[in-house]
């Protein structure tokens, strides 16, 4: 159910941002013309998600749980793709205004970490009658720090990955997304290399994108995202061991080793 979940918004993501591959095919609308009737394609998938679990989880105990568990994080992240389309929407009238880190948080929080990696460990935590508050609180705080985590590697990876390890183009640039490496450009630019961002991010046109890229090796932030990766892996290993009440470290660590240096 956590696959079809990540399938739905998948093929409804890639339409929002006018993607070509993924999983080094053709995005989903762009095989056979399906173009726009992509989005019911999108709905069909999350609909087989409540039927499956009224088909076999609806004589169980959890069953509510997980039906509630599900509505929450596919909201939380509608919620998160809505505000990562409207910053980039933004771009036109604000320019860069609205790129801040606390927006870029908020988008990573709803967009990613909820359905990527708190669900399915909520999930299995409910189906195994665990449900004391404590231990959701404490696993929340990690999964959602990883799931951060992931997603600033994710952008990275948008930027300098390998499109053929990565089955898919990156176009964060072309799209205006608030990346993580545009957050903390803004961080660093003076006001000459503010405005050669704002006259170049968010065009599809490889002139400019090689611009930003440019402005991005002046900036050095490959080497900051080096000391970014290194920092929360150790902060995140420390938070897993100060984890208690029956939580099992060793999951969690296995969770973080195999996303740490990973290259797709």
């Amino acid at each position: 159910m956590n696959i079809i979940l990540q399938a739905y918004q998948l093929v409804l993501d890639d339409i929002m941002d006018n993607a070509i591959t993924r999983r080094g095919r053709p995005c989903w609308y762009r095989h056979n013309d399906i173009g726009l009737m992509a989005v019911n394609d999108g709905v069909l998938l999350e609909q087989a998600i409540y039927q499956l679990i009224k088909k076999y989880f609806k004589e169980k105990p959890y069953y509510t749980h997980i039906l509630e568990l599900f509505f929450d994080v596919t909201m939380k992240t509608t919620m998160g793709q809505c505000l990562d389309m409207l910053i980039a929407k933004s771009f036109k009238s604000t320019k860069l205004e609205k790129y801040t880190l606390e927006n870029y948080t908020a988008i990573v929080k709803y967009k990613t970490a909820y359905y990527s990696f708190f669900l399915p460990v909520c999930l299995a935590m409910r189906m195994t009658n665990i449900n004391d508050p404590e231990i959701f609180r404490q696993a929340k705080t990690i999964l959602l720090e990883m799931g951060h985590f992931f997603q600033v590697q994710d952008d990275f990876l948008d930027c300098y990955g390998d499109p053929d390890v990565m089955g898919k183009i990156g176009t964060d640039i072309e799209d205006g997304k608030c990346s993580w490496l545009a957050v903390v450009a803004l961080q660093k630019v003076n006001a000459e290399q503010k405005k050669i961002m704002e006259d170049n991010y968010g065009i599809d046109d490889p002139a400019n994108v090689a611009i930003i890229k440019d402005l991005y090796a002046q900036l050095k932030l490959p080497n900051t995202f080096e000391l970014y990766e290194e920092e929360s892996y150790k902060l995140i290993c420390t938070h897993i061991q100060q984890l208690s009440r029956g939580l099992s470290q060793d999951m969690f660590f296995k969770f973080l080793e195999k996303i740490y240096k990973r290259t797709l």
